[in-house]
């Protein structure tokens, strides 16, 4: 009942968001106290009521200026009385100025935010400084990390100054299970984004609800998907799949618990049925693809992989690199980690109708695997599993994303993608 109530809060915030808004006003409206609103609010969206409202007039703003808007004149119409006014909320809750902002991000508007679709963790700058105090880190600077190939904020993580990230999460498990991965990682000679041990000794910190664990920073730049179609894209795809074959190698020696995952089970009991219904995925692929995907499903190799090797996940600096985010690992079949790295390009990178970027990528896709191979050396029935590991991916992702309400854009992307695939599916298919 109360989460009902927060949300007709966020849903009239966000179509009165060129109004003036107070609290007062919002808690009157859910019918409690406002001393008690706020608790309600907090609870539920992680960040003070009056916050939220500057986040979201922020955000707006932004988009607004990303359309073409002059910096005056989106702050005005948001509320704010002068650019100076604008320009110190932006630094202050983001820890970027507006131009700096404008130069990582991409032009996409902020989806409304819907709290019984999605999960949202939304902690303030001041609460993390709260929770750096156990680090002795409280007077770093803060800042949100924006991806830069897609232009995300990440709702998951913030630099701490320039050689610490904090990270937060409702999943204790998942906390662990990064620390204990890179870790291990670490301990055979490759770079990850290790944990740093709080003054008292431990690595995760709970407060309110979340935890809480600081990792080093890796030095270097992610990778960029736009990057894979310059002229030396093919070893820069054999380079890819040579990473992800030492970081299989790698994760293959050592001993964690994670949780196994079926992906052949997964596709045809959930996401097929969901996209049959959303998108008509043919008859005749459906039953090939349980077919030839089940006769070797059983002979892959399995062991621990890293479950989302995306270009912004490996970093590199000169001739090193490094690896992060271990958090969604788990036991899978050990050629999902390259498949998804090839499908996580096209998804960064796709343009529906543009064949020779398509042609290309189905080059990158072959090379990673190439290089991977060169490391790993793949059997038989994985060169003839790999085009099925790739579209199952693509399968469960694009099911998922149907949905998330806030990635109906990644939906609309991996549906088409989803399509082409399926359409030039014997391009996929090793000789």
């Amino acid at each position: 009942m109360d989460l009902a109530i927060i949300q007709k809060s966020i849903d009239y915030i966000e179509d009165n968001l060129k109004a003036e808004i107070t609290a007062e006003e919002l808690s009157e409206m859910a019918g409690f106290s406002i001393f008690h609103y706020y608790r309600l609010f907090q609870r539920a969206v992680g960040m003070p009521v009056m916050q939220y409202i500057t986040r979201r007039r922020l955000l707006n703003a932004l988009y607004e200026m990303h359309c073409g808007v002059k910096m005056i004149d989106a702050a005005l119409d948001y509320g704010f009385d002068t650019q100076a006014g604008f320009y110190k909320a932006f630094v202050r809750e983001f820890g970027y100025t507006p131009t700096e902002f404008l130069h990582v991000s991409r032009k996409r508007k902020p989806y409304k935010v819907n709290l019984f679709k999605e999960e949202h963790i939304m902690v303030s700058h001041k609460k993390i400084k709260e929770v750096l105090v156990n680090w002795g880190l409280e007077n770093e600077k803060i800042a949100d990390i924006v991806y830069a190939e897609t232009g995300n904020v990440s709702e998951s993580a913030c630099y701490v100054g320039n050689d610490y990230i904090i990270k937060f999460t409702a999943n204790l498990g998942n906390a662990e299970k990064h620390i204990a991965l890179s870790q291990a990682i670490e301990s055979v000679g490759l770079s990850s984004a290790t944990p740093i041990a709080a003054i008292k000794g431990e690595y995760v910190v709970s407060h309110e609800d979340l935890y809480f664990y600081v990792t080093k920073r890796l030095k270097g730049k992610q990778l960029k998907a736009s990057t894979m179609y310059l002229e030396d894209y093919i070893p820069k795809a054999r380079f890819i799949g040579e990473i992800i074959g030492q970081l299989s190698i790698a994760l293959g020696k050592v001993d964690v618990v994670t949780n196994h995952a079926n992906i052949l089970q997964t596709a045809t009991d959930w996401a097929i049925p969901v996209l049959v219904e959303k998108m008509d995925l043919p008859k005749t692929f459906v039953e090939e693809y349980k077919n030839e995907f089940a006769s070797v499903y059983d002979t892959l190799p399995q062991q621990i992989i890293h479950r989302d090797p995306n270009p912004g996940n490996l970093i590199l600096d000169g001739e090193n690199w490094g690896i992060l985010d271990f958090d969604l690992s788990e036991t899978n079949v050990r050629i999902f980690d390259p498949c998804y790295a090839a499908t996580a390009i096209l998804s960064e990178s796709f343009e529906a109708g543009n064949t020779e970027k398509l042609k290309q990528w189905v080059d990158v896709y072959k090379n990673i695997m190439y290089g991977y191979d060169e490391v790993v050396k793949l059997s038989e029935n994985e060169w003839k599993a790999i085009p099925y590991v790739v579209i199952t991916n693509q399968l469960i992702s694009t099911a998922w994303f149907a949905g998330q309400e806030k990635f109906q854009e990644l939906y609309e992307i991996n549906r088409q993608m989803t399509e082409w695939m399926l359409q030039n599916f014997d391009n996929l298919i090793f000789d």
